[in-house]
């Protein structure tokens, strides 16, 4: 295995009720997101990785090296971990703080401070080598940060939500000299993310997990256009409802039988487990009849979106992006009874079983 590969199975027991039990494989100078809901296991997988959680039974190999436990695993593969706080030594300067780890690797002192001076100039921060962390912002100690990680040109860097913590503007700064630097130095790298804004922008790569377990990985792209669990489809802003096939088309199965059918129809047997995928915003809502190929249906709630409103309606249950002009005419509210349809040519219909393995279908995401 070269340098930078990682190969991980392993088994963590938390509770009696929480166990996780998953395999990834990264390839060197790979980009990997992992997202999955809060205490899925993404951050107790890092934690293994980085050699701080001992896995109940398995082994990690960084490197070619399946050295246990946190020192054991810097020393021979070089793991260095980027959390939230960029936990700079308040005492040391910007630029000390860039060489200290080259320092701690028996640099020269005056070669480590010259390749600190380089990262900062590559960062953007020029000239700021002489501050302490507490007269730079937090974007900007967030890029001191990272440049003393990817300094020791390091066999894997592990990100636990790097930007959480950080305002939209200064996310989106740090986000772009994030994916500069790793792409210039080509550092296998493992994102752990809530979004799939971050994982689309920096990583080639997507592994979910829920409940302890993988239950999708591939392509970003592929992931996204093609999720197999509705956490999937939720964070690529897709509605993924479940049904089964009827002559082409997808229906609810229940006694309501609500009936979407596809630009694209499915070769799926009738009775078959299917998904119909689609975005909120290509569903027309109405208040009244429905229209032709529409059925009614009741708002479960209401949550803000940039514009407008997101409506949750059950039955099946699904969201609909509707424009704050709407939502204002229609006077919706929680409880009121509503109208739906959606044009076949915005429905795409994936067998149940396979949807992860499907390939990336145009235009889903587009706005």
């Amino acid at each position: 295995m070269v340098v930078g590969a990682v190969s991980a199975q392993v088994v963590v027991r938390r509770s009696e009720r929480f166990v996780l039990d998953a395999a990834i494989e990264i390839d060197a100078g790979e980009i990997v997101a992992i997202m999955g809901p809060s205490g899925a296991g993404k951050s107790t997988l890092l934690g293994v990785l980085a050699g701080t959680v001992a896995p109940t039974a398995g082994q990690v190999s960084v490197g070619g090296s399946d050295a246990r436990g946190a020192d054991a695993r810097r020393a021979a593969g070089g793991v260095v971990m980027l959390g939230q706080r960029p936990l700079l030594f308040p005492h040391l300067s910007v630029r000390e703080n860039v060489a200290f780890g080259l320092r701690a690797r028996r640099m020269p002192r005056r070669t480590a401070l010259a390749e600190a001076d380089d990262w900062l100039a590559r960062i953007g921060l020029e000239g700021f080598g002489e501050r302490l962390p507490a007269d730079l912002s937090g974007g900007q100690q967030q890029r001191v940060a990272l440049a003393r990680a990817l300094a020791i040109r390091p066999a894997l860097l592990l990100l636990d939500e790097p930007l959480t913590s950080l305002d939209p503007v200064t996310a989106a700064d740090v986000r772009t000299v994030l994916r500069e630097q790793l792409a210039d130095t080509g550092t296998t790298t493992v994102i752990v993310t809530h979004d799939a804004f971050d994982a689309a922008a920096l990583a080639t790569r997507m592994v979910v997990i829920e409940h302890g377990s993988i239950t999708q990985q591939g392509p970003v792209q592929e992931v996204l256009e093609n999720p197999a669990t509705r956490f999937v489809a939720a964070s690529a802003g897709l509605n993924r409802v479940r049904g089964v096939a009827a002559q082409g088309a997808w229906v609810s199965g229940d006694a309501a039988a609500v009936r979407l059918a596809s630009a694209m129809p499915t070769s799926a047997p009738d009775g078959a487990a299917l998904v119909a995928v689609f975005r909120p915003a290509d569903v027309r809502l109405t208040v009244g009849a429905p229209l032709a190929g529409g059925w009614s249906t009741r708002i479960e709630r209401l949550e803000p979106v940039q514009g407008g409103a997101r409506v949750h309606v059950t039955d099946p249950e699904l969201a609909v992006d509707v424009s704050s002009v709407m939502l204002a005419r229609l006077a919706l509210a929680p409880g009121a009874c509503v109208s739906l349809t959606i044009d076949p040519a915005d429905v795409r219909l994936l067998p149940e079983s396979s949807a992860a393995a499907r390939g990336p279908a145009q235009g889903i995401l587009e706005s």
